[in-house]
């Protein structure tokens, strides 16, 4: 039997994805314990009941947000391995960060969620979380860090962690950091990419480096 979010993700264009794709947005900008069904309810333009006999209670709804944001973050990183597979490593480095920034700039929502998830004050009871350790070894492996996703050194895991929280931070940040640099979303965007490049490349092929 199906579940309510792969019936979502299986018709774009039903009800449940329309409710998915605002609470996607509205829990990205609110949090879980600043957002209230009654606002994705008529941000989407129905009733709360409506809502309800479509996803059930807002933890329900929540709980679907993250597991949708797990599986898309699992397909971009899949995206990325393939394509940077056997490159040499500066190379790995700048496509991975220009197709993840792309892909999270696109999604802000994911960024926003991680963000309030591990470093909000609020935490919501839930059984599910974002597959952090998971994502963190799937790049390990994809930066020459490790062999073994399961089994990452702990400087290995801070390294990917600084990358990603690079990557989360001019997301996530975009609203305060824009205006300080004046620049349009466009030029905001390449800058990041290009300001991400100049800090982590060296570092990680320096550190590459005295490895060998």
């Amino acid at each position: 039997m199906e579940t309510r979010l792969e019936k979502a993700r299986k018709d774009p264009e039903s009800m449940k994805a329309r409710i998915l794709a605002v609470a996607r947005r509205i829990f990205g900008e609110y949090g879980f314990h600043g957002t209230t069904t009654r606002m994705i309810a008529q941000d989407v333009g129905i009733d709360i009941s409506t809502l309800h006999y479509h996803w059930g209670e807002k933890k329900d709804l929540y709980e679907a947000v993250i597991l949708d944001i797990n599986t898309d973050l699992r397909r971009s990183l899949i995206d990325v391995e393939t394509i940077i597979h056997g490159r040499p490593l500066a190379e790995r480095m700048a496509i991975a960060i220009d197709v993840m920034t792309d892909y999270l700039f696109a999604h802000p929502e994911v960024s926003n969620l991680i963000l309030l998830r591990y470093f909000g004050k609020t935490r919501h009871e839930s059984s599910l979380d974002f597959k952090v350790p998971e994502f963190t070894g799937d790049i390990a492996r994809s930066m020459g860090l490790t062999n073994d996703p399961k089994n990452i050194p702990p400087r290995a895991m801070m390294e990917v962690l600084t990358v990603m929280n690079a990557l989360h931070n001019f997301v996530s940040g975009e609203n305060f950091f824009r205006p300080m640099t004046g620049l349009q979303r466009e030029d905001y965007i390449l800058a990041a990419k290009e300001t991400l490049k100049l800090i982590l490349i060296p570092a990680f092929v320096e550190r590459d480096r005295m490895r060998s």
